[in-house]
């Protein structure tokens, strides 16, 4: 039996509720992440190098204010 994931959202989901939550993976180099609005709804998985580049690329500014 596989234990249940453990989602967390980020620390600047201040927004009113509109956020993604990713969690750790069961699977090598993988993050699985989904919309906290529909926490029964599909999940996206993405390769661990590329959640990295996305969120450095969220902290250096490259997709303006988010």
């Amino acid at each position: 039996m596989t234990a249940e994931p453990v989602w967390f959202k980020s620390s600047y989901s201040s927004n009113g509720g509109e956020c993604v939550e990713v969690s750790v993976s069961e699977l090598p180099d993988t993050i699985p992440v989904r919309d906290s609005k529909v926490p029964e709804g599909p999940v996206l998985v993405f390769p661990s190098a590329a959640w990295s580049a996305f969120v450095a690329a969220v902290r250096n500014g490259d997709f303006g204010d988010v």
